[in-house]
């Protein structure tokens, strides 16, 4: 599925720059990570990372 660059560029962010997600992804516990739980369905740009990579925003990636 080809998804448009807005979206792409904002789960780009979501997944490397944005430094509650890359926190509480990167340790899987703890208060940030709960914080993605609760608002991944409000922030548009974890919504993107959703709809690009499939996992909901608080999920890790395989390498």
């Amino acid at each position: 599925m080809k998804h448009g660059k807005i979206t792409t560029s904002m789960a780009h962010f979501c997944k490397d720059t944005c430094p509650i997600c890359t926190k509480g992804r990167e340790k899987g516990e703890g208060i940030l990570y709960t914080m993605i739980k609760l608002e991944e369905n409000l922030c548009p740009a974890c919504r993107a990372y959703k709809k690009v990579y499939g996992k909901p925003a608080h999920e890790k990636l395989k390498p």
